[in-house]
């Protein structure tokens, strides 16, 4: 079980690698489209710099690749947490569900993007997390 609980966690990062690539094959032709060149951007440019500089449709999924930057590293710990104390065939459906949420999330983020069904995504893997957290304690911090 231990390998199988790692899975979704190694998805999510592969997945996570695809949409930076996604932002950046978006992101420098819509830049050089406006003329800008990259090597000419001031010292601490950054990208959130670009929001209202850049279509919102491109800005899109750099957005979606910093929100897989944040409640994922609560993920993938827990993940491990699991597999070393002893997941269970649950745990992995609830990490599955996670991760597929998650890239569920991602897509709708980074084409439709409308709030309605991206929150309810989110909310949706989050009570997954806060599942798969609820057992990384029973197992760990309460036996």
């Amino acid at each position: 079980m231990t390998a199988k609980m790692l899975a979704p966690a190694a998805v999510l990062v592969l997945w996570s690698l695809i949409m930076l690539l996604w932002t950046a094959a978006t992101r420098f032709p819509a830049l050089s489209k406006l003329g800008v060149n990259i090597k000419t951007v001031p010292p601490g440019g950054r990208g959130q710099n670009l929001d209202g500089v850049l279509p919102d449709q491109v800005q899109w999924k750099s957005h979606n690749y910093t929100h897989l930057m944040e409640q994922p590293t609560i993920f993938y710990p827990t993940v491990v947490i699991l597999a070393l104390a002893g997941a269970n065939p649950r745990d992995l459906a609830f990490a599955w569900g996670y991760v597929g949420l998650r890239i569920v999330h991602s897509l709708w983020q980074a084409t439709v993007n409308t709030l309605p069904i991206r929150f309810t995504l989110f909310i949706l893997s989050t009570v997954c997390l806060l599942v798969l957290a609820i057992h990384a304690v029973e197992l760990t911090a309460l036996t």
